[in-house]
């Protein structure tokens, strides 16, 4: 009686796991393409073939009148003008201060006006605004990024919303319950069970062990 309800359980169990196991699989497929291939590149980037390319373009916007006041009003017209999809991810700010090949004098030194530096990312592209202060032209420098370097930021989450930081987090999730649902299949449907630990065990030895030398 007891070894038959431990059969039933084992069943049970084994029958659950499989669906999860397949069900998970299914939702982290397309993603895990995109991370596998992505990783592969990164992970070998200096000898494979596979190149980012890049088109690099400068170009000049003028200001509309009045002029944006402030950096947040700045960064609101670039986003428009520049039809980008978020804000900048950095915004730098120099103040107003003496020019650096002014002699010191009891004159006033001629002042170098503010400076406001805004760069925006995407996936697909790198823009950078530099604004000084005053000035009626905004220079804007555009790199765009081939196929491979927009998989790789997109791996990367480079600007990035946070809803596609949480899509990648339930990925890592999935792929710590397949490995931990991996583990389990194979203890209930396999017999040798022992074959099974050894590689386990090999497994995380040469994880670690690899991962303590490159400390």
């Amino acid at each position: 009686m007891e070894r038959d309800l431990t059969a039933n359980i084992r069943r049970t169990a084994t029958v659950w796991l499989r669906q999860a196991h397949g069900w998970i699989g299914l939702w982290g497929g397309v993603l895990g393409l995109l991370f596998g291939f992505s990783g592969v590149w990164l992970n070998h980037r200096a000898v494979l073939p596979l190149q980012p390319a890049v088109e690099r373009a400068s170009s000049q916007l003028v200001l509309p009148d009045p002029r944006p006041a402030d950096p947040a009003a700045m960064d609101a017209w670039l986003q428009s003008s520049l039809s980008l999809p978020r804000p900048a991810s950095n915004v730098r700010i120099d103040k107003a201060r003496p020019v650096p090949w002014a002699e010191p004098s009891s004159a006033p030194a001629a002042m170098q006006p503010a400076h406001w530096t805004f760069n925006f990312a995407t996936p697909k592209a790198q823009v950078q605004a530099d604004y000084w202060v005053g000035n009626r032209l905004v220079a804007v420098r555009r790199t765009d990024a081939g196929i491979v370097a927009t998989m790789t930021n997109l791996h990367k989450g480079v600007g990035l919303p946070v809803a596609w930081i949480l899509l990648v987090d339930t990925l890592a999730g999935s792929m710590i319950v397949l490995s931990v649902s991996g583990l389990a299949l194979w203890l209930l449907t396999r017999r040798r069970r022992t074959l099974g630990l050894a590689i386990l065990a090999t497994a995380l030895a040469a994880t670690a062990g690899l991962a303590i030398a490159s400390l």
